[in-house]
């Protein structure tokens, strides 16, 4: 049977969000030595000051965070509320020898409802996940130079066909680069979960949790709607030539961020 939540606008939104922010962000040495990948500036705005705000302006209610490297700065920088939205916190005590697939898997107990899987190292405009706050979508956006890593097909419906996982490639038509953000309705999680587990009870902890994906998927099992982020900006920050790029991308702009009220205010972009 294929899960499909069927994805309407009469739909509830989802209101919660999982971020993965547990790797130690080697690439972007010496600038992630004392500080998480996460809080890294871009224009002076740490990438995590941007992802809440604009999780905020999505109305999002509930953000959980699974950390590892640095935790408690994390912690401490973020609290356990951001306006309207509650801050939970999971630790991924082998973050530095396990793999995204290892932070999936740890929060397959808490998460308990619809939610949308984001990485900690994205910038983005606030307005692209609006069409990302219903069940079953996967963000992608068509191939640029700069990008490498795991692409999917489409068909003429925009439903992913398949995940291939290239290093490096092409502009293709029918590919296209995935941006690491996801949304689950709760049947296809109760899969994803299941399958997780089982990767996990094979000792295979420095995988991707998209092997996992395209498994289901190529199974019939799981299906995802496409949603295009080429209209507006976003940025994968995995080194510092990816920062220079974003910074580029996200210049200072007037909308003041205040974390928890204590901080220093932010210009954000």
């Amino acid at each position: 049977m294929k899960f499909n939540s069927g994805n309407t606008q009469a739909e509830n939104c989802i209101t919660t969000v999982l971020l993965l922010a547990a790797g130690s962000g080697s690439r972007l040495l010496p600038l992630t030595k004392e500080s998480p990948k996460c809080l890294t500036l871009v224009n002076e705005v740490s990438i995590l000051a941007r992802l809440v705000e604009n999780l905020a302006s999505q109305g999002i209610k509930k953000l959980v965070i699974v950390t590892g490297h640095l935790n408690g700065s994390i912690e401490e920088f973020l609290g356990h509320t951001y306006k309207t939205i509650a801050i939970e916190y999971l630790h991924s005590p082998l973050y530095k020898t396990t793999n995204n697939i290892y932070s999936l898997w740890m929060a397959r107990e808490i998460m308990d409802e619809p939610f949308i899987l984001i990485e900690s190292d994205l910038v983005f405009e606030s307005s692209l996940l609006s069409e990302m706050i219903y069940p079953d979508r996967m963000a992608v956006a068509g191939i640029k130079d700069w990008m490498n890593g795991t692409t999917v097909t489409i068909n003429k419906d925009n439903k992913i066909l398949g995940f291939k996982k290239d290093t490096t490639f092409c502009k293709a038509a029918t590919k296209y680069k995935t941006v690491n953000i996801y949304s689950f309705s709760l049947a296809s999680w109760s899969l994803i979960a299941e399958r997780l587990d089982k990767h996990i009870q094979e000792n295979k902890v420095n995988g991707y949790y998209e092997t996992v994906f395209s498994e289901l998927v190529d199974e019939d099992l799981l299906s995802f709607d496409a949603v295009f982020f080429d209209e507006k900006a976003w940025y994968e920050i995995d080194t510092v030539k990816d920062l220079t790029e974003a910074m580029k991308l996200f210049p200072i702009k007037s909308l003041i961020v205040e974390i928890n009220n204590s901080e220093p205010s932010y210009s954000i972009g």
